[in-house]
């Protein structure tokens, strides 16, 4: 069983170093970043499976780096911020980021919170569990779906998707049903995001994305994962 690696981005070491005591102790992998540009160079080499993210940072700040990020990874990204303002937590979520956490905060508010984030995002499986649709292979240890003609990797949205379709596979999953699983509630305007998702998983889970032969549109209604055996 793999841990999560989450990644936090702070300019104060240390709060970063108490931030990295309290995962480390629940089995989490850490890494760390004190700027903007750490941060970006970070997820480069490894992408992280989470992200603790500063709002104030030395080179920028928090809601400008999260634009940046989302460009190279689509992991979940909580907030960890002394703004208590609405105004920035607002922004904050209409960014894109999972959850907003004001400072200071008890270790096990953290905890439950980032785990919850983690657990819709990824599910409760984390285990070396394999899922096949014909001949493609899915690592749900991983998130990755081993193929014919090599191995890709999945993004968390896309993860926490085919984790939704394979849940119910055979049977019909509602645009609504979906938003829900991968925005934690359902969001007006997301229909069209949602289908940009589902290309993208397309492209990686078919031999002909074009002519999907195992995640299908039902029209007027939502997607169908087609049933296919476990090993």
């Amino acid at each position: 069983m793999r841990p999560y690696t989450i990644l936090v981005v702070d300019d104060e070491p240390t709060l970063c170093d108490m931030v990295r005591g309290i995962l480390e102790r629940e089995g989490y992998q850490v890494q760390t970043a004190h700027s903007c540009s750490e941060a970006l160079q970070r997820c480069a080499l490894t992408p992280p499976d989470g992200i603790l993210l500063d709002v104030m940072l030395p080179d920028g700040d928090g809601f400008a780096l999260l634009r940046e990020l989302r460009r190279e990874v689509d992991v979940p990204v909580l907030f960890l911020s002394a703004r208590d303002e609405d105004e920035a937590r607002l922004r904050g979520l209409g960014l894109g980021a999972d959850d907003y956490i004001t400072k200071p905060f008890l270790p096990q508010e953290l905890l439950l919170r980032l785990a919850a984030v983690l657990r819709r995002v990824y599910g409760a499986d984390r285990s070396g569990e394999v899922a096949r649709l014909g001949p493609v292979e899915i690592h749900w240890g991983s998130g990755t779906v081993v193929r014919p003609d090599g191995e890709v990797t999945l993004t968390a949205k896309e993860y926490a998707l085919l984790k939704k379709l394979w849940a119910n596979r055979g049977n019909i999953v509602t645009v609504d049903a979906l938003c829900a699983a991968l925005w934690d509630g359902v969001l007006v305007g997301y229909e069209n995001t949602l289908m940009v998702h589902v290309r993208r998983l397309r492209e990686k889970i078919e031999e002909d994305p074009s002519h999907p032969r195992w995640l299908l549109t039902v029209r007027g209604l939502g997607y169908r994962l087609v049933r296919e055996e476990r090993r």
